[in-house]
Order: structure tokens, then C-alpha cells, then sequence
């Protein structure tokens, strides 16, 4: 038996959440697995992450009591949320009522049970468009989406609770997640993808005709939109930091994660033909609204707090982790 404390952790069926619950049974925790299914990988987490898993919904009340009466739940690791901008314009709806209501039920279940310890997968779009490159945590909020403004929203409500109730909190504003556990065993896996990399490998593999470039006249080195791009055992790595800091009675933080380097679309897409060896066609195409031309983050604040130093900063290993699991993924 694990003598470390039991952490319950929603969406952890997913992309980021299992990579995070592996990160967590691997650092010796005891783990609980809350997602429905709707978007996570049941296989992933009973044949790989091997924790247990209890399908349903954070909306669920009772569930939920049930959950935090029946275990020794110490902190709350929370990815359970709608991620697709695009959908989120179409509809807001979903959007609030998933990743803000269904949240906010969340924290009134922990408070009723006396669990004051969340660690927040938020977001580097609450800031909207860069006004300064590298982007740090006191940039100003503009959220240029329902998506983003719910996960602004979540943020201002932590603050909130800290100061009612003294919930503490840390919430990582991720700048691109990507990559796959060296292992290939888990990885990548949205349907409709809509991220760059895999959307890249997916037509490395055949599985689609070609990609899309929107936009190649951004004032950048080679005219195509440049992100930050993070290895997801390096996001996983900072929510374990985050936690254990909680626990030792940390006060309540937001840091972002992302690397410190941009890289264009067409450095990925070429990085991609390298260590693929396919040709993968690209069309290039118009700009898409609101996407900013370079964001880049400054994760110095969680490197000096957490000691949180990333493993796989190099594009070509972020790709080369991901091409392991797609190969994997899509060979069926």
C-alpha cells in the first residue's frame, strides 16, 4: 500500500490527465481516475496507467460526495473541461456549463468534505493577443473565446474561494501540451484533432491527405505563426510539483508552463518529414481569426517556486515521442 495520500483525478482519462495520473502512481501516490468517458481512453487507464477508474461526471453531485465520504482524498487534480476553441464560439453553452458550472460543483464538494487542495489545468489563452513576448503570469487577461473566458472565469473563482474559504490552489497556464510518454504507451488522441503535431503525423501515416498552414505573412522569421511548444511528461511533472507543494501548505499560485522557445508551424511540419521520413503535403492557406502571431511563455516563476525544470524542450523529441504512439495508435 501507498503511504502517500490519495489524489482524485478528473479527466484523467485524457490527453493530459493520464499522462499526469502516471506521473502521480509513478511519485508513489495513491490515484482515482474521474472522467466520462465523453473524450478520455478507458484502456489507457485500466491496461496502462493502471489506477482506478469510476466513470461519470463531475456535474454529479452525489457522485461526488459519494466519492470524497468513501475515500481519504487529499487534493483534487482537475482536467476534466471542453478544450475546442472553434466548438466553444459555436457553442458557449457547453462550454460554461462544463468547465465552469460542473467546476464550481467540484469545489462545493470539496469544501462539504473538507478537501482544500485543487491543482487547475488553465490555459495561456486567458491573456488573448500578446502584448509582450515572453508572456508572463501578469500579463493582462483578455480571453478571446468562451473557452478561454471559462477558464479565466474558474481562476477569478479560485481567488474567490481562497479568500472564503481558504481553498489553495494552483492553476498552470499551458502554453501548446504536446508530445507523448517516451513509452509510447500513451499519448495524443482527440477526435477531430485540431493540434498541429498530430495532425502532422496523422498525415505522415496516411490517415489524412494533407495539411493546412493559415497564414504565412505573420511578421515571423519564416511568415508562419510561432507557438511554445511543451512535452506533456513535462506538463505532467509540473502538476506533481504543484501538488506537493500544496500539500506542504503552499499558498495559492498561478505559473505558467511552457517552454521559453517559439517554434513556427513550418519548423514543425519540417521537424515532422525529418523524423517521419514522409513527405507530408502542406496547403498554404488564409490566417484564421484570432490566432496571434507568436506566443511564447515565461516559465520562470515555476522554475524558481517548484524547481521545475523540463526534460524535453527539443522539438525533435517532443515529435519523436509522438510519431512512437501515433505508429502505435493508428497501426490497427
Amino acid at each position: 500500500m501507498s503511504s502517500r495520500p490519495t489524489i482524485l483525478v478528473t479527466g484523467g482519462a485524457g490527453y493530459i490527465g493520464s499522462h499526469a495520473a502516471l506521473a502521480l502512481k509513478n511519485a508513489g501516490y495513491e490515484v482515482i481516475v474521474l472522467d466520462n468517458l465523453a473524450y478520455g481512453h478507458r484502456e489507457i487507464i485500466e491496461d496502462v496507467v493502471k489506477v482506478e477508474l469510476v466513470v461519470g461526471d463531475t456535474s454529479d453531485r452525489k457522485l461526488l460526495d459519494e466519492l470524497f465520504a468513501t475515500r481519504n482524498i487529499a487534493a483534487v487534480m482537475h482536467f476534466a473541461a471542453y478544450i475546442a476553441v472553434g466548438e466553444s464560439v459555436n457553442e458557449p453553452g457547453k462550454y460554461y456549463t462544463n468547465n465552469v458550472a460542473s467546476t464550481l460543483n467540484l469545489l462545493e464538494a470539496m469544501l462539504a468534505a473538507g478537501v482544500n487542495k485543487f491543482v487547475f489545468s488553465s490555459t495561456c489563452a486567458v491573456y488573448g493577443m500578446p502584448k509582450e513576448i515572453p508572456m508572463t503570469e501578469n500579463h493582462p487577461h483578455n480571453p478571446l473565446s468562451p473557452y478561454a473566458a471559462s477558464k479565466d472565469m474558474v481562476e477569478r473563482i479560485l481567488a474567490d474561494f481562497d479568500v472564503a474559504h481558504a481553498l489553495k490552489s494552483v492553476a498552470f497556464r499551458y502554453f501548446n501540451a504536446s508530445g507523448a510518454d517516451p513509452s509510447g504507451l500513451l499519448g495524443e488522441d482527440h477526435d477531430p484533432e485540431t493540434h498541429l503535431i498530430p495532425l502532422a503525423l496523422l498525415t505522415a501515416l496516411g490517415k489524412r491527405k494533407q495539411l493546412y498552414i493559415f497564414g504565412t505573412d505573420y511578421d515571423t522569421p519564416d511568415g508562419t505563426a510561432v507557438r511554445d511548444y511543451i512535452h506533456v511528461n513535462d506538463l505532467a511533472a509540473a502538476h506533481v510539483l504543484g501538488l506537493e507543494y500544496l500539500l506542504k501548505g503552499g499558498d495559492s499560485q498561478v505559473f505558467n508552463l511552457g517552454n521559453g522557445n517559439g517554434f513556427s508551424v513550418k519548423d514543425v511540419i519540417e521537424t515532422a518529414r525529418e523524423v517521419t521520413g514522409a513527405e507530408i503535403p502542406a496547403i498554404e492557406s488564409d490566417r484564421r481569426a484570432g490566432d496571434a502571431p507568436i506566443l511564447v511563455g515565461s516559465s520562470d516563476k515555476v522554475r524558481n517556486m517548484l524547481g521545475w525544470d523540463p526534460q524535453y524542450a527539443d522539438l525533435t523529441k517532443i515529435i519523436s515521442h509522438a510519431w512512437q504512439w501515433h505508429q502505435k495508435r493508428h497501426s490497427k
